[in-house]
C-alpha cells in the first residue's frame, strides 16, 4: 500500500512535526508499506494518508477525502492542536471529522477531544532505542539539561531565570540544547548565557549531541506551557536521567499523574526549589530515578511497532 504522509515541516527541518512524521514513516515501512513524506497533497497516488496537525494539514486531509471517499485517512494531533488556549480550532475538528483515526502522543490526549470524536483516538507514544553504554555524568558541576528549540510554547528561559534564584553555593548549571527559532528569542539566549553563570546555551546540535548532553546530566527540565508528547522524555527515560516537568497534560500523558517532579507552568521560584532539593536531598533524587525506570517499558520500540500494527490492521 501507498501511504502518504503530509507533514507541515519542511524537507530537512529539525522541528518535532518533521522527525515525528519521519519517525512514523520508518515504523510504517517496516510494516511492509511503501511511504512518501510531503508538506502537502497535490493528488500523490496515495492509498493512505497520514496527517501531522490537524490545523495545518486541514486543506490535505479535506482534498484527500474528496478524491478518496473510503481511503484509510488518520489525523496526528499535535500539542499545537490539543491545548490551544481557545481549544480545538474549526480546521482541526474539520479534519478530525474526516479521519477515520485520530493519533495522540500521549495517553492523556484523547481527554481534551470532544466525546464525539473520543472513540477514534489512538495513543502512540514515540518509543526511543536504549543507548549502548551510557557516558559519565559531569563532575564539576549539578549538570542540568534543557532541550527544546526556543520558542513561546517552551518556555525555553525558564529553567535559566530559576537557576539564577539558587543560593551561590549551589553547583547547578543548565545546559541548553535547540535552536532558536526567531532573531529575539537567540538574542535573548545570548544575552542570558552572557549574563547568567548558571546558563550555557549550546544551540542547534546534532541529535547525537543532544543526547550525550542529556545522558551526562544530572537532571532534565521540560518547562513547555503547551506540549503534545516531548519525545526527550523518553529519551531522559531510556537515559536514566530523572525529570522535573511542568505539569500540563501532554507531560502527564507521558509521566503519570503520580510522578514526582512536577513543577507550575510559567513557577520560576518552584523550579528553582526542586532543583536546589534534587541537588541537596539524594532520596529524592533516587525516588525520581526509581520512577523513570519504571516507565521504560512504555517508551520500547517493540511497543510502538505493535500500535503502528494494530492500528494498520484496524484500517485495512
Amino acid at each position: 500500500m501507498k501511504v502518504l504522509i503530509v507533514t507541515p515541516a519542511r524537507r530537512g527541518s529539525l522541528a518535532g512535526n518533521r522527525v515525528t512524521a519521519l519517525r512514523a514513516a520508518g515504523f510504517i515501512r517496516g510494516l511492509g508499506h511503501r511511504v512518501q513524506v510531503a508538506t502537502a497533497y497535490r493528488g500523490q497516488p496515495s492509498d493512505m494518508l497520514l496527517a501531522l496537525h490537524a490545523e495545518r494539514s486541514a486543506d490535505a486531509v479535506a482534498e484527500f477525502r474528496r478524491r478518496h471517499p473510503h481511503a484509510p485517512l488518520v489525523v496526528m494531533l499535535t500539542g499545537t492542536d490539543l491545548y490551544r488556549p481557545a481549544g480545538l480550532s474549526r480546521a482541526s475538528l474539520s479534519s478530525l471529522h474526516l479521519a477515520d483515526r485520530a493519533v495522540t502522543i500521549n495517553l492523556r490526549g484523547s481527554d481534551d477531544l470532544p466525546t464525539e470524536f473520543r472513540s477514534k483516538a489512538r495513543a502512540i507514544l514515540q518509543s526511543v532505542p536504549p543507548p549502548r553504554t551510557l557516558p559519565p555524568k559531569y563532575r564539576r558541576d549539578f549538570g542540568v539539561c534543557v532541550s527544546a528549540h526556543l520558542r513561546a510554547e517552551k518556555d525555553p528561559l525558564l529553567a535559566a531565570r530559576a537557576a539564577r534564584l539558587l543560593p551561590a553555593a549551589s553547583r547547578v548549571l543548565v545546559r541548553h540544547v535547540g535552536g532558536a527559532l526567531s532573531p529575539e528569542y537567540a538574542a535573548q539566549a545570548t544575552a542570558e548565557a552572557a549574563a547568567n553563570a548558571r546558563y550555557r546555551w549550546l544551540g542547534e546540535v546534532p541529535r547525537w549531541r543532544a543526547r550525550q548532553v542529556l545522558a551526562r546530566s544530572a537532571l532534565l527540565v521540560v518547562s513547555s506551557r503547551s506540549e503534545g508528547g516531548a519525545h526527550v522524555v523518553g529519551e531522559a527515560v531510556v537515559a536514566a536521567v530523572p525529570i522535573l516537568a511542568t505539569r500540563i497534560p501532554g507531560n502527564l500523558g507521558l509521566l503519570g499523574e503520580g510522578y514526582g517532579g512536577y513543577f507550575p507552568v510559567g513557577d520560576a521560584p518552584a523550579l528553582a526549589a526542586l532543583l536546589r532539593r534534587a541537588e541537596q536531598d539524594v532520596g529524592f533524587l533516587q525516588r525520581l530515578q526509581r520512577q523513570i525506570a519504571m516507565l521504560a517499558e512504555r517508551f520500547a520500540p517493540a511497543r510502538e511497532a505493535a500500535a503502528w500494527a494494530g492500528l494498520f490492521r484496524e484500517l485495512i
